[in-house]
């Protein structure tokens, strides 16, 4: 798939999803967001359906409090079961078809000595994105906005500082296809990352959410066995070397009226984009 023309739409789409943030409570009509993007509504209607996979009004629908709400309830319910079942429950590692393979203390030791780092640029439904990945999965996913490409390499070292790196967007580019398609996968897609045990207790609890599924702080420090760590939950998340598939876009700090605009490491925007983007796309599968 050419992600070219997704990535530019995705420019547009901010724009609109950025001026429903600054006036979300007077809830702006289909004309009034395609002025913003100096569409007719009409074409902005088809723009923004062929991104998101629903219309902007119901787009709109999953970024509400009720919305929200209703899918903390069932986040509750998921992470619990997932708690019962020693986090081997349905979410993404169903959802995305994911598997999991967190470095050993040995990995973290050698910092990186004796492992091969292919990365490429590549665009996305959410704009340029980095990718890193070993012969054990996907190491690095991290979006670009206005940072530069030697910034990205730069924090890649830092995470990685024995390791070689190789840019070969020709070895990258299948992950990114396979990360932001559509089609089933015959095999799961292999995550390499590394973390304290801590933050990857919390990376392997927001795994076990669902598309289009939200969590707070307090649900999933509740969920791994530790009810007042819920700011530490947070420093976990910003942690993240996998972004999207890790989805902490997905978990928020608390309950809030503009719940799908709350701080974010890649911008409010972005995680606006992606719950209503995740959750257009769930909708679409119970449908099927």
């Amino acid at each position: 798939m050419d992600y070219s023309e997704p990535s530019r739409d995705y420019e547009r789409i901010a724009t609109a999803i950025r001026h429903i943030e600054t006036h979300w409570r007077d809830q702006p009509d289909l004309e009034e967001l395609a002025r913003v993007v100096h569409l007719s509504p009409y074409h902005f209607q088809r723009l923004f359906t062929c991104w998101a996979g629903v219309s902007p009004k119901r787009f709109m629908g999953y970024l509400t409090l009720d919305h929200a709400r209703a899918m903390l309830e069932e986040s509750a319910s998921v992470l619990d079961v997932a708690l019962e079942t020693g986090l081997s429950g349905p979410g993404r590692l169903h959802d995305l078809f994911v598997s999991y393979d967190a470095v050993t203390p040995g990995d973290v030791k050698r910092r990186g000595a004796g492992m091969e780092i292919c990365y490429g640029f590549h665009e996305s439904p959410f704009g340029q994105v980095l990718l890193g990945v070993t012969d054990r999965g996907i190491c690095r996913l991290s979006f670009c906005d206005d940072e530069k490409d030697d910034e990205k390499v730069a924090d890649l070292t830092r995470r990685w500082p024995a390791a070689r790196l190789i840019e070969d967007p020709t070895v990258t580019a299948p992950f990114r296809d396979r990360v932001f398609g559509d089609g089933d996968m015959e095999d799961p897609l292999p995550l390499h990352v590394t973390g304290t045990n801590f933050q990857i207790k919390v990376w392997e609890a927001i795994l076990q959410l669902p598309l289009g599924r939200v969590a707070t702080y307090a649900q999933i420090s509740q969920g791994i066995g530790h009810p007042k760590a819920a700011r530490a939950v947070g420093s976990a998340l910003n942690a993240n070397p996998v972004a999207f598939l890790i989805p902490c876009h997905a978990v928020i700090p608390k309950l809030r009226r503009n719940v799908a605009f709350a701080p974010y490491a890649y911008g409010t925007t972005r995680r606006a984009a992606m719950l209503g983007w995740e959750a257009g796309r769930a909708e679409t599968r119970e449908r099927l």
